[in-house]
């Protein structure tokens, strides 16, 4: 693409390719894509990037993306703030509200443990959960099942053991080496029903 393109055209269709899933072809489709689009269109869509980037932060309760102090989820009367289901990333805290079946609330670890990655417990929001866990009566980890997935729930069940807090984990209804964000309702409601604790 180098030598038949714009240099400009060829950065952007290389920025489009470093979003999880973009391959090389779907990022030149989608570098053409914005070149077609109409200026009032193309401001726009800058423009929305633009505003995600300055006003979505981390919740300072549950560390979930918001545009408020407090997310919506800790703000709210009729969610159960005993019961905290921990998770790895904002998607995955979508893809359970999907379900409208949890009722408590979620901390958001934003990774995952994996030293082969460089990704140690420092790394992640872990000890923000510490701060919440003597308000806690349940915690239900929630991470995907894969290694890093268990080593991080397993790593995170030792910690919370002292504080007398019963921790579970997800059912196995969810398939080893799956991800959250693409598992439908009833899988996820089912996986929180048969909840055992680790």
């Amino acid at each position: 693409m180098a030598e038949a393109n714009a240099l400009p055209l060829v950065v952007l269709s290389e920025q489009f390719a470093k979003l999880p899933g973009i391959g090389m072809k779907s990022a030149q489709r989608l570098a053409y894509h914005v070149m077609s689009m109409s200026d009032t269109d193309a401001k726009a869509f800058m423009d929305a990037f633009s505003a995600a980037r300055k006003k979505v932060h981390s919740c300072r309760v549950c560390q979930n993306f918001t545009d408020r102090e407090i997310c919506p989820i800790c703000s709210s009367e009729r969610r159960d703030k005993r019961t905290i289901c921990v998770v790895e990333s904002p998607k995955d805290v979508t893809a359970f509200e999907r379900t409208k079946e949890y009722k408590g609330v979620y901390h958001v670890l934003h990774g995952l443990i994996s030293p082969i990655d460089g990704i140690s417990p420092d790394s992640i929001r872990i000890k923000e959960l510490l701060a919440r866990v003597n308000d806690a009566d349940e915690i239900i980890m929630a991470t995907n099942p894969t290694v890093e997935g268990e080593a991080t729930a397993m790593y995170i069940s030792k910690l919370l053991k002292p504080f007398g807090v019963k921790v579970t984990r997800l059912a196995f209804g969810l398939p080893i080496g799956g991800m959250l964000e693409y598992a439908d309702e009833v899988t996820l409601y089912k996986a929180l029903e048969n909840r055992n604790e680790i």
